[in-house]
């Protein structure tokens, strides 16, 4: 049996992420009411970040796998700590909301005021470095500025956060699952 294609798979679990997310929102919890244009521009943006990480993974295999051993480090740490699921959906939402409000809603919006449409990749080189990594993993800070720069343009296409919070929610929260299996 063949296996389905990786983008077929990324936009089911993408699909079933949001979903989920869309009835959270739906009964007001935690954002209130979505539109269907901030829900397919979370889902976008969602599986370009996945997309994105595919790509750096092939493009600079050794440097993922570096990265990733520190991840399978924290999962080992998580697991000790007797972190569960619940709390890694928590700590995954915490992350993404707090991410967008002071990357695009805080620092973006003062950047792009003082400084023009330049403001759109200097928040993102604030928010690459701001996620550091050692010198042999060089490719994750670079994977995080372009995603920086994808968080930022969505958040100036749509004017809201909330795309942006819901693909960082839902990112953080694969990667939690991810690394807590590992």
């Amino acid at each position: 049996m063949v296996p389905p294609p990786l983008g077929l798979l990324l936009a089911l679990q993408g699909g079933l992420l949001l979903l989920g997310a869309s009835g959270m929102l739906l009964l007001g919890l935690p954002f209130g009411q979505a539109s269907p244009r901030e829900l397919l521009y979370a889902l976008g943006l969602f599986l370009a970040l996945a997309a994105l990480e595919e790509a750096f993974r092939h493009l600079f295999p050794a440097s993922f796998r570096e990265a990733e051993s520190l991840h399978r480090v924290l999962g080992e740490a998580l697991r000790r700590a007797g972190v569960g699921p619940a709390t890694l959906l928590l700590l995954a939402l915490l992350s993404g909301v707090a991410e967008e409000v002071f990357f695009r809603g805080l620092l973006q919006s003062l950047l792009t005021a003082w400084l023009g449409p330049s403001g759109l990749f200097l928040q993102a080189l604030v928010f690459a470095l701001l996620h550091p990594a050692p010198r042999r993993a060089f490719a994750y800070p670079l994977y995080t500025g372009l995603a920086g720069l994808l968080f930022g343009l969505t958040y100036l296409l749509t004017g809201s956060l909330l795309p942006g919070i819901l693909a960082h929610f839902l990112h953080n929260a694969r990667g939690f699952y991810e690394i807590s299996r590992s």
